[in-house]
């Protein structure tokens, strides 16, 4: 037993007749937070769904290893239910069912117990305060007609209800003002502790300066090219991926 919370090895994944990834290597401990950048088309959503085995995407080698248990073909729920959350990058509007609702919902599936609702009413609200939310929103079908900025904020405000293990964050910053990109970062520097761990998504550099990083990794035609610290951030805003490709 090693104590890596997820470990990818070897990881060839195609979508369709098309290969996209070729051979990914990732190793995250608890405690940890992770950047994956790259230019578009490098992968990266790619990687994220593999993780959680979306069928559109066909693993043809390798493996996928979560707190110590294999979930590599494991169907999408039981590994949410394992205890991963992915956030999206065009997050889904669900006419009719409340923000309220759903999170209710989301939690009972993820924890088997049944849940409070005065209690959690209360935790939503201190949640919804600390990322400037309106708490009106509780109340609203879920995305629907809220601003690209409410509708990451309301990702954040669902990782930090269902408290998995492992949060993927795909693209949260994009098209994010200044503002909502540091609401962002206070989001994940709540929900991060020394037994949980994080897994950014992203093409550019802006939700890092609000945040602070263990480990950047570069991701370029489906492969990791490089692994740095946050300098290697910082050297990508400056110079791009040129020399990587």
């Amino acid at each position: 037993m090693n104590d890596n919370l997820l470990e990818i090895k070897d990881l060839y994944v195609k979508a369709e007749d098309k290969e996209i990834l070729n051979g990914i290597n990732l190793e995250i401990k608890k405690g940890e937070i992770h950047v994956i950048m790259g230019p578009n088309g490098s992968g990266k959503t790619t990687t994220a769904n593999a993780i959680l085995n979306n069928p559109e995407y066909t693993k043809t080698n390798g493996n996928i290893v979560f707190d110590n248990e294999e979930i590599t073909n494991l169907k999408t729920d039981e590994i949410a239910r394992k205890g991963i959350f992915m956030s999206f990058q065009l997050p889904e509007e669900i006419p009719g069912v409340s923000v309220t609702n759903f999170l209710k919902y989301a939690k009972n599936k993820i924890t088997g117990k049944p849940v409070k609702i005065f209690e959690f009413k209360d935790e939503l609200k201190k949640y919804m305060e600390e990322l400037k939310m309106n708490s009106k929103s509780m109340e609203r079908s879920l995305n629907v007609g809220f601003s690209g900025g409410e509708k990451k904020k309301n990702e954040i405000l669902q990782m930090l209800v269902l408290n998995p293990k492992l949060a993927i964050l795909d693209e949260t910053d994009s098209g994010l003002d200044v503002d909502a990109i540091k609401t962002v970062s206070k989001g994940i520097e709540m929900f991060k502790n020394e037994n949980n761990a994080v897994l950014i998504i992203t093409h550019n550099t802006k939700i890092l300066h609000s945040l602070k990083v263990d480990y950047v990794h570069i991701l370029v035609n489906g492969k990791i090219v490089t692994t740095g610290s946050q300098e290697l951030a910082r050297e990508i805003e400056e110079n791009g991926y040129a020399k990587y490709k």
